[in-house]
């Protein structure tokens, strides 16, 4: 009995791609088995010379085996298989029957095969199909019978398994599907946790024992709570849809247990579940938005077999549209980033992604500045460039505040440079990534992004550049504009860098406190995946200075999202009512240049839908391109200014936001200039002056 729960552990315990083999080579040998036990049936055991036989006996597995794998008899989990697997088993059995059918009908002129004077009767096929759906179908039951009462013997003995894990920690597993049984399988075997029984929706499921441990209904978990004190409830649904595992997230919150979920429906399918997957909620779980399908003519519109190129590529939103620009198979894909260890850092991911998914395309690192007009153009012009995605910039609206310059520098010169260098080398899509704080903006940032998107779509309406900016009049001057310029404006991405949330994370595994900066302060989220799809589906339908909103939902509460990741942690909040919580939330005030809320629209009025129902197009009237130049070169000359006697300043701030003040409608900042440089080099000026 113990050596029979050592080879079950091991065999539960070795790597899916071993027990793939195992099954494979067990199956040639049943179909072995089965065609000659059913000769043996038929003509009994003295006329079967095996020695005569012995290409038909190779030829059955040679047959059968390819088309059990095509109909997917090895991609179930053996200790998980139903009816539906018999229903496989059946069919295949029933294919690879036909198939060695045809064989003896084919061959049997051909004495290579079947020895002359050697009749094969048509009983054998028949005889053979039952006993290969016995041996077949009858092993996969037995061996998962074999499996599941071992581990029910592990799960009926819980005060044995108790008192040898007396650091686990309990948890239940909402979900007793196959995700379930896998992840339960994983607890069993680990030192860190005490599984305990499982929490089902499914009242069918209610008081049955699975692998061992008993199902109950959602509304028995307090009890089970106070019973085994858990500290853990593990949301095994990884395929269920967000908008229900809100609900079931809820339902949890005021528990006070460590909400912990699993990473993704396939490594639950390639049975590769292990304790080390189990991680945190996604917060984008919290917002419950079902991502909507991807229109794939639009993904591959601008991308599939065409040159593309990504500036910013090491940065969030500029990586994961790295990740799935490769996947849409563009001709050559160019990483153009200015942080030598984000371009290394990325470019390592996307070669082995390409690797993994057999992708062909060819990956180039370029590491520069997008200010820097002779290497952007030779990078579009090298390479011979289709689609540019701008994700470059400076995102960080504090920092940006603080740094004003150079805010200004990357953000509208920037876009300025590689805008006209795309249409110096006849780029047919260029894409900014924008931002919902360039709408009526508070801030530098939001103030810069809005300038990128103005001189986007003045430059759209240019027929021929005329008057370049910043760049040397001899390449640009005359070039006639085939470019399709737009940008795509959008909400706050989960796990950006800079963002709340890893923020937040941080502060609760520390104990506190939280941080918030206002207790109405509200934000538009988005996944990072989504965000980038819907990107590259808004640059496909682009006419010429579109701007793209996307459906960001609803505002979500900053306080409450605070409030839903501390009490999913398992901690409670220590506030006024509740003197004794974990940990305490604290507001810290709004700081330069930020906005209680964020909007996606300049004109209330001014959008209509596309093709996409989460992408929408904005109506905004577009500047023109010689009084904006204007504009930009006032604010350059800005970014040149001297104080007095020789004292030398990184720009002229002041000059700088009454420019924008100026030009950026809506833009009103509710600070002072906070550029950290200004500030002391105005205060130095103000002492020469007075000592002069």
């Amino acid at each position: 009995m113990l050596s029979i729960k050592k080879t079950v552990d091991f065999l539960v315990g070795i790597p899916r791609w071993q027990k793939r083999l195992l099954c494979l080579i067990v199956d040639c040998f049943f179909v072995i088995f089965a065609l000659w036990l059913a000769f043996v049936l038929r003509m009994g055991h003295s006329a079967v010379h095996v020695k005569d036989l012995i290409w038909v006996f190779i030829a059955a597995p040679l047959l059968s085996i390819p088309v059990f794998i095509r109909m997917g008899l090895y991609r179930a989990i053996i200790r998980y298989i139903g009816s539906d697997a018999l229903k496989t088993i059946f069919h295949a059995v029933t294919l690879s029957s036909l198939l060695l059918a045809l064989f003896f009908f084919w061959f049997r002129d051909f004495t290579f095969f079947v020895p002359e004077g050697t009749v094969v009767p048509r009983s054998i096929v028949v005889n053979y199909w039952f006993l290969c759906v016995f041996f077949i179908g009858g092993s996969r039951f037995l061996a998962r019978n074999i499996v599941n009462r071992n581990m029910q013997v592990r799960g009926l003995f819980l005060p044995v398994i108790k008192r040898t894990k007396t650091h686990a920690s309990p948890v239940v597993v909402y979900g007793a599907g196959a995700a379930g049984f896998e992840v339960m399988g994983a607890l069993v075997r680990s030192r860190e946790f005490l599984p305990v029984a499982f929490i089902d929706d499914d009242k069918k499921l209610h008081g049955r024992v699975m692998a061992g441990y008993r199902v109950f209904s959602p509304a028995s978990l307090s009890g089970l709570i106070e019973r085994y004190d858990l500290r853990y409830v593990l949301l095994a649904m990884p395929s269920v849809s967000r908008s229900r595992k809100q609900q079931i997230i809820n339902m949890l919150e005021p528990l006070n247990v460590h909400v912990k979920t699993l990473p993704s429906v396939n490594e639950v399918a390639e049975g590769r579940v292990a304790v080390q997957d189990i991680q945190d909620v996604d917060i984008a779980d919290l917002l419950g938005r079902d991502p909507v399908a991807a229109q794939k003519e639009l993904l591959s519109h601008c991308i599939t077999g065409k040159n593309v190129m990504i500036t910013g590529a090491g940065g969030s939103i500029g990586s994961e549209l790295c990740r799935q620009a490769l996947r849409q198979n563009p001709e050559l894909l160019v990483l153009f980033e200015h942080s030598e260890f984000a371009l290394y850092k990325i470019e390592r991911e996307l070669l082995q992604l390409r690797s993994r998914e057999s992708i062909e395309t060819l990956i180039v690192p370029v590491l520069a500045s997008v200010c820097a007009w002779g290497r952007v153009l030779a990078a579009l012009r090298a390479f011979d460039i289709h689609t540019v995605y701008h994700a470059a910039a400076y995102k960080h609206v504090p920092l940006v505040e603080q740094n004003m310059a150079e805010g200004v520098r990357n953000n509208v010169f920037g876009t300025l440079v590689v805008a006209q260098a795309a249409m110096v080398a006849g780029v047919e899509h260029f894409i900014l990534i924008s931002t919902d704080k360039a709408v009526r903006p508070a801030n530098v940032m939001g103030a810069t992004k809005r300038m990128a998107e103005m001189l986007l779509q003045a430059l759209s309406q240019v027929a021929v550049l005329d008057q370049p900016l910043l760049i040397p009049r001899e390449e640009a001057f005359g070039v006639e504009n085939r470019t399709c310029f737009s940008m795509v404006r959008f909400g706050n991405v989960l796990g950006s860098s800079g963002s709340v949330i890893p923020l937040f994370r941080k502060q609760i595994e520390a104990g506190g406190p939280v941080t918030v900066t206002h207790p109405d302060m509200t934000r538009y989220f988005m996944t990072i995946p989504e965000a980038a799809e819907l990107v590259i589906q808004s640059g496909a339908m682009a006419r010429g200075g579109d701007v793209f909103l996307l459906d960001m939902g609803e505002p979500v509460s900053v306080l409450s999202l605070a409030r839903r990741m501390i009490l999913l942690s398992g901690s409670s909040i220590k506030d006024s009512d509740n003197s004794d919580g974990d940990i305490e939330i604290v507001f810290t005030g709004l700081r330069p240049g930020e906005k209680l809320f964020e909007e996606l629209l300049i004109d209330i009025a001014g959008k209509e839908s596309t093709s996409h129902p989460k992408i929408f197009r904005a109506h905004e009237a577009h500047p023109d391109w010689h009084g904006f130049s204007l504009c930009l070169d006032r604010i350059h000359g800005a970014m040149n200014y001297c104080f007095p006697h020789g004292a030398p300043a990184f720009c002229d701030c002041d000059a700088i936001r009454r420019i924008l003040m100026e030009n950026v409608d809506g833009y009103m900042p509710q600070c002072d200039i906070s550029d950290l440089i200004w500030e002391k080099m105005s205060r130095r000026n103000c002492i020469d002056n007075q000592q002069v």
